[in-house]
């Protein structure tokens, strides 16, 4: 069964998506509703997806020139010098995969790829 999404705008620039079922339960979307997604291999203010194939299938959540900084977000630089959206130090994602707002292909994907999404605590897992 499919969930199907209903976003809601949690701060400037990305929104949580609330989802009857899995994944779509608290996952994190940028403004335009695609899923966010976090890498295992990744260290705190690092991403280790920078070429491709992988940066391919991954694209990088990218800053874009004079964007505001989305609440709870911060900003990492990345090999190429440009700057990369994170969650708690955490670069964030977008798959290739994923063809429209709420898709959410990549969750799980070679048990290293995770859809960021809003805890039950408040705070945020990834």
């Amino acid at each position: 069964m499919r969930a199907h999404p209903i976003a809601f705008v949690a701060a400037l620039g990305f929104a949580m998506t609330a989802c009857a079922g899995t994944p779509g339960a608290g996952m994190l979307t940028s403004a335009d509703g695609r899923t966010l997604y976090t890498f295992d291999q990744d260290t705190d203010g690092s991403s280790h997806c920078q070429q491709a194939p992988c940066s391919t299938n991954w694209p990088p959540y990218s800053v874009e020139a004079g964007a505001p900084q989305p609440a709870g977000l911060t900003m990492i630089k990345r090999d190429d010098g440009s700057q990369q959206w994170a969650l708690g130090g955490k670069p964030l994602y977008f798959f290739a995969g994923d063809r429209k707002p709420g898709d959410a292909f990549g969750d799980g994907l070679k048990g290293v790829w995770h859809v960021a999404r809003k805890a039950s605590s408040g705070g945020y897992s990834y």
